[in-house]
């Protein structure tokens, strides 16, 4: 069970990692640059780990469990099993970390399919952060929530995603997982300000940050993970970086695996947009 202070040490320095994929693990083994990795926490057993992500345990690299399905968004107390799974993945990789989004994803025994945008009310606050504190007590190392992609807002929203974010790690202490693409979307999709979002958001507590690419549909941008990213959300990293330091960036592709020198060079991207924060300062 984590101890209330260490909810607040997400902020492990991690560097700039890639999200790992059992379609490139010869990619990452092999590939220079990759200081640490996160793995989609239902694709794997803690009691049979990929060898892939053993070798790359045994060179010292860090791995992040990140989640998918909790659901800390719902009405519903996060599921006992789920949150077990997540505290044996953290335990069997050494993890600094366990990450999850911000998300609902099922209701009444529904499964929405999908990591649709919560309601940003006084009320949806009060039940999440007691889901919160729920996964808290439950993991073994700290816990950081991502901000998610989305194509409609609710209409009774009382506050802004930062907004909500902001006060949720006031009343939880809870770690932030800061999705530069997802913010972009939401900019594009839902007119909602990037940067003003950045503004309003706690980065002190910032665990580290999502990048990945997208493209746009029939005036819709849909958030991928399966193109290079584009200018604007490495601005976006650029803009995260002039007001706060964060502790690692990880790139994100699920699909359409490109070649192990693309990848490479979203690496370098990354950095250079990272450092481009440094020398405007």
């Amino acid at each position: 069970m984590a101890e209330p202070e260490a909810r607040q040490r997400t902020g492990v320095e991690l560097g700039v990692g890639i999200g790992w994929r059992a379609e490139l693990d010869l990619s990452i083994e092999r590939m220079p640059g990759v200081d640490f990795l996160e793995v989609v926490a239902e694709n794997i057993r803690p009691a049979d780990l990929p060898e892939s992500l053993r070798v790359l345990r045994t060179r010292g690299m860090p791995v992040i469990p990140h989640g998918v399905s909790l659901g800390v968004g719902g009405a519903e107390p996060p599921s006992p099993a789920r949150l077990a799974h997540l505290a044996a993945c953290a335990e069997a990789l050494g993890s600094p970390l366990v990450s999850e989004h911000l998300a609902f994803v099922r209701g009444g025994g529904i499964e929405a399919g999908h990591l649709l945008p919560v309601p940003r009310t006084r009320e949806s606050l009060r039940v999440i952060t007691e889901n919160v504190r729920r996964a808290q007590d439950a993991l073994p190392v700290p816990f950081a929530l991502e901000n998610v992609a989305a194509i409609f807002g609710w209409p009774d929203d009382e506050l802004t995603e930062a907004q909500f974010l902001a006060e949720l790690v006031e009343r939880t202490g809870v770690g932030l997982l800061i999705d530069v693409a997802n913010l972009y979307t939401n900019q594009f999709n839902l007119g909602l300000s990037a940067t003003d979002a950045l503004d309003a958001l706690p980065l002190e507590h910032l665990a580290y940050v999502h990048v990945a690419g997208g493209y746009e549909h029939h005036g819709i941008w849909h958030d991928t993970h399966t193109t290079s990213a584009p200018e604007p959300v490495l601005d976006l990293l650029t803009e995260l970086c002039a007001r706060a330091t964060p502790p690692g960036v990880l790139l994100e592709w699920d699909d359409e695996y490109p070649s192990d020198a693309a990848l490479a060079n979203e690496l370098a991207r990354i950095r250079t947009a990272m450092s481009a924060a440094r020398e405007s300062g």
